[in-house]
């Protein structure tokens, strides 16, 4: 790490972090994200009593902006209510950090991801026998909780692109048009994914060329199963059509267009 590249506060949390460690007993739930981009892990403990979060350990396998976010939200969370919690952003983190380089901003996404995550966790695991509204269990194009969502992550309409700015991005293939937006969307934000359950595209060559040309990343033979998250869109499940396999991604808005 070159201290002209990070502030004086990351350094200090890369070389002593904060927390780290693990949790263990009933109360205490795990988060667990990674990165497939740039190979970082990380593990969120968190022990939560009477709403609040009591105690919080982090593991992590990645750079030293990884080590230096997750330690930073760990003093920022330690003893906040779920809710406090939650409302913590990666801008937070990075700001509290006296700043982070742009190529180093993912960081602060994993560990505000990997936090949510087992806040998400320990609330599941609290209500183990909830049941589905009917209203939840409406799904749109196969895709669970997507009616859920709607207005708080998802969208079924996208008339105004920049609504978007430096979101992680799903577009659903629903024809060109969707492609077309899927390209808007990458003069807004770096982070578009593109889901596709077909092998290859029937569309036009140019069209087609300017998609692969993009920054656009086409995710090819795979569904979009469930759409998850607390109070907004957090992430998704993806069925692998091509390798029967299924996993889950981080993203903060998902497109379907009519």
């Amino acid at each position: 790490m070159k201290s002209t590249q990070y502030s004086e506060k990351v350094l200090d949390h890369f070389r002593n972090p904060r927390n780290v460690g693990i949790l263990k007993g009933k109360d205490v739930a795990v988060g667990r994200v990674g990165n497939p981009v740039c190979g970082d892990l990380m593990e969120f403990y968190v022990k939560i009593k009477n709403n609040k979060i009591d105690d919080i350990k982090f593991k992590t396998f990645g750079c030293g902006s990884a080590i230096a976010t997750a330690s930073m939200i760990t003093e920022m969370a330690k003893g906040k209510t779920i809710e406090e919690a939650l409302k913590i952003s990666r801008k937070d983190v990075a700001d509290e950090l006296n700043g982070l380089p742009p190529i180093k901003m993912h960081c602060s996404n994993l560990a505000t991801d990997a936090l949510r995550d087992a806040i998400h966790n320990f609330k599941t695991k609290q209500k183990p026998s909830l049941q589905a509204t009917p209203e939840a269990k409406e799904c749109r194009e196969g895709i669970t909780n997507a009616e859920k969502f709607l207005n708080r992550g998802v969208h079924f309409e996208a008339d105004d692109p920049s609504l978007f700015i430096d979101k992680r991005t799903i577009v659903l293939d629903r024809g060109d048009k969707s492609i077309e937006f899927a390209l808007t969307l990458t003069k807004y934000t770096p982070r578009v994914v593109y889901v596709t359950s077909a092998k290859d595209f029937s569309i036009k060559p140019e069209l087609k060329r300017k998609l692969i040309q993009s920054d656009v990343k086409i995710l090819y033979e795979s569904r979009i199963l469930e759409i998850m998250g607390i109070t907004e869109v957090e992430k998704v499940r993806i069925h692998d059509l091509n390798e029967n396999e299924k996993y889950e991604l981080f993203v903060d808005a998902v497109v379907i267009l009519l």
